[in-house]
């Protein structure tokens, strides 16, 4: 072999060792979302536009929405809002409603959902979530009543190429509707898609590894939220907590999870801070 040609295959095969060393160094961004009912006070006292910036700026690559109203996200038309996604780097995959039959509600699964899902389909979401469920909807009745709306409102979201989910907290595990969990009960009478809330999945005391093998598939939204090691439990950011992250996350090809969302409902420290370091653990952690 020549000198020279000697010179530039040795260069050339520095260079590409440099390359590795700097991607094993610098792994790939995860993907992961944020929830921003995280920082609902921010949003309200900064505006929308600051805080996707912030957001996008710690790493974030997707968001979840919250307080659609009127036409509006975030006082935004879905037209501007996907502007300021899109100016951000940022996608919406999922967003949170109501059932809106709590007088003064204007939007959600029995008011004008036919609208509210079109404007979802507009900025990209793929999902539409029911958020909660409020203490006046948590009768044997209500909850009857509850599997034919889902169902129906499924339907409607379908036909905009949208899949209805369903959040979860800790009192579908705790109450009983004639000897049955009411979580069991969703899983069983409807056929929405359940955004799995892991903090509070814990804090209900069940498993949420079993309820992915007898569901497989079912469970393609999570909410990945710590829990303090305190006899609070209560919110923390993750990594900070007692939540075994790293073994949920070995069940997400079962559970058929797509994207996952930090949320922390509240912080002791200022919000934008406490979702620093969240994300900073999820993109050091071998998981995720």
């Amino acid at each position: 072999m020549k000198r020279r040609t000697f010179l530039q295959t040795t260069a050339g095969l520095g260079a590409l060792a440099l390359l590795q060393l700097q991607a094993e160094a610098n792994p790939q961004a995860k993907a992961v979302g944020l929830q921003l009912y995280t920082l609902r006070e921010d949003i309200q006292k900064q505006g929308i536009e600051k805080i996707l910036t912030e957001v996008a700026k710690l790493g974030y690559k997707k968001v979840e929405n919250f307080g659609y109203g009127q036409g509006k996200f975030f006082k935004k038309t879905p037209a501007e809002y996907s502007q300021l996604l899109k100016d951000n780097g940022l996608s919406a995959a999922s967003g949170h409603y109501m059932t809106a039959r709590t007088p003064g509600m204007t939007d959600g699964l029995t008011k004008n959902w036919e609208k509210v899902v079109e404007d979802a389909a507009a900025i990209g979401q793929q999902y539409v979530v029911l958020a909660y469920l409020m203490d006046s909807e948590r009768k044997a009745e209500d909850y009857n009543q509850l599997f034919d709306l889902l169902n129906k409102s499924s339907e409607i979201a379908l036909k905009s190429g949208l899949t209805m989910g369903y959040h979860n907290h800790d009192f579908e595990f705790t109450q009983k509707i004639d000897g049955q969990k009411p979580y069991d009960l969703l899983l069983k009478n409807t056929n929405v898609v359940m955004e799995m809330d892991l903090y509070w999945v814990v804090k209900a005391g069940e498993n949420a590894t079993e309820y992915f093998t007898k569901y497989p598939n079912r469970f393609p939204l999570w909410h990945v939220k710590d829990m303090a090691k305190t006899p609070e439990k209560e919110f923390s950011e993750v990594g900070l907590g007692s939540i075994d992250f790293a073994s949920l996350f070995k069940e997400a090809s079962v559970a058929g999870l797509k994207h996952y969302f930090v949320e922390q409902d509240v912080c002791k420290r200022p919000p934008l801070e406490s979702i620093q370091i969240s994300i900073d653990h999820i993109q050091k952690a071998k998981w995720g």
